[in-house]
């Protein structure tokens, strides 16, 4: 029998309405890694053309790759330029408090 072969998934292939980008986008925003967000940041950048996003954004194409690797410390302008070229923004919504801790009295 006969290995299949198939190609690595590329989840920028599905990325093709600004709906999908916009759920991928805020569904990674909420991980705690901040390098999740930068990787599905880099996927809808690859889906819409790296290129062009840097031309957007003003920077050069590597500086655009170097900023959404694993690892990076991108400036808050550069990830707000890049959601910008990609027709996208940062909204903040108030969460639910958490309820306070009660506190237990010690017995002394």
């Amino acid at each position: 029998m006969k290995k299949r072969k198939s190609a690595p998934f590329d989840i920028a292939a599905h990325l093709d309405s600004d709906e999908i980008i916009a759920g991928y986008l805020e569904a990674t925003a909420e991980d705690p890694n901040p390098d999740v967000f930068l990787s599905a940041l880099g996927d809808v950048a690859k889906a819409r053309g790296m290129a062009e996003i840097a031309k957007r954004t003003g920077l050069g194409r590597e500086s655009l790759y170097k900023s959404l690797a694993a690892g990076a410390k991108p400036r808050h302008e550069t990830i707000r330029a890049i959601l910008n070229a990609l027709g996208m923004g940062i909204r903040i919504v108030q969460i639910e408090k958490p309820a306070k801790a009660t506190r237990r009295k010690s017995a002394a």
